[in-house]
């Protein structure tokens, strides 16, 4: 493979890396992957609440059900476990045991942001006590943290569970996550979950080849963005004879797969509606290809997180189901033809995770 230099790289403008982002994220056209195939293909979904992995498959996959996505979980073929960004994500079971060794080092460093509370604690002892604890029996979080305390009675409850959970992979029993079953937060090892001993981490080359199958063309500091882990540039270095590079408008050199779609920039990508916290609007360290400057910020206020409509291919308005109906909030006044593409696929979304219900489509306003 030819050499490129980052100064003669080609450029791809926003449109580009908007669609070939969009192609690697299954919301060009829908996919005909199972649930699981796509899980593995986007190196997981975000899954902080129970809703949003559901909504994320809706959006991508055609023939989508609810009860497929619920049966992966009850099976153990799927958990839901902290990885990326220190953030709870749903894996297929061999990712898990895989990608938290990974992002481990991360986890490590995290702790060190609760050692004030932690002063006097032996982290290896609470490892193994942590780990006896919700493999006796799954716990939550304030279980897991009252029974460390009474070990450790001068340290800080809450940074003990915390550090637990950064010591252990801990995953989300059952049926916390299913559709129409959950219930609250408790904890055991992904190793007795699943009934497997803990595997080698992924190496830190094949993870980039996994982003990039999922998320490229991008850059090293977009790679760490989405993972949480720094000094990955070696990583890159070494598969840079296997990796094609350009350079986006402000001459960040980007890295992509030679045989990744690059679709043109002008293909056709129709309305999606996105959940909270959707990986495709956290996964770069550049988001001006899927959110223009002017929608920076707008799908948060306070505390309180909006759902991401997509018009376009770009962040456009945000969306929320309340009161019996679906209440959708453009950013700009939408063409005819935009609103009746937008209404037709809020329908759809609604038949496939709602069928059961009746709900009416209006535009309106979601944020306060």
């Amino acid at each position: 493979m030819t050499k490129t230099t980052t100064a003669t790289a080609p450029v791809l403008g926003i449109r580009a890396l908007n669609r070939a982002t969009l192609d690697r994220q299954l919301l060009l056209r829908r996919s005909p992957l199972s649930a699981q195939a796509a899980v593995e293909h986007l190196v997981g979904l975000q899954a902080q609440e129970v809703k949003p992995p559901y909504h994320a498959l809706a959006a991508r996959l055609d023939g989508f059900t609810p009860e497929e996505l619920s049966g992966l979980l009850e099976r153990r073929e799927a958990v839901r476990i902290v990885t990326m960004r220190s953030t709870i994500h749903l894996h297929t079971a061999d990712d898990s045991l895989t990608l938290r060794p990974l992002v481990q080092p991360a986890r490590d460093r995290e702790i060190n942001y609760f050692r004030k509370g932690l002063v006097g604690v032996d982290l290896d002892r609470l490892a193994v006590l942590a780990r006896e604890l919700v493999e006796d029996t799954p716990r939550t979080m304030k279980q897991l943290r009252e029974a460390l305390h009474v070990e450790w009675p001068d340290a800080d409850p809450q940074s003990l569970a915390i550090a637990a959970r950064c010591a252990l992979p801990l995953v989300q029993v059952t049926p916390r996550g299913m559709w129409g079953r959950s219930a609250q937060v408790s904890l055991t090892t992904a190793e007795h979950w699943l009934g497997r001993s803990a595997e080698p981490a992924a190496s830190a080359d094949a993870a980039v080849l996994r982003y990039l199958g999922a998320f490229g063309p991008a850059s090293v500091k977009d790679m760490q963005t989405w993972s949480g882990l720094t000094r990955m540039r070696p990583a890159f270095e070494r598969l840079r004879p296997r990796l094609l590079t350009f350079r986006d408008e402000n001459g960040v050199e980007l890295f992509d797969l030679p045989d990744a779609p690059r679709p043109d920039p002008d293909t056709p990508a129709p309305p999606r509606f996105l959940p909270e916290f959707d990986n495709l609007l956290l996964s770069h360290a550049d988001r001006t290809r899927v959110m223009p400057p002017a929608t920076r910020g707008r799908t948060w206020q306070a505390n309180t997180f909006y759902c991401p409509l997509l018009v376009d291919g770009f962040l456009a308005g945000v969306w929320r189901i309340l009161d019996g109906a679906l209440v959708i909030e453009p950013f700009a006044e939408l063409t005819e033809a935009e609103r009746e593409e937008v209404t037709q696929e809020g329908a759809r979304m609604l038949q496939v995770l709602h069928r059961d219900a009746s709900y009416d489509i209006r535009f309106g306003t979601v944020i306060p």
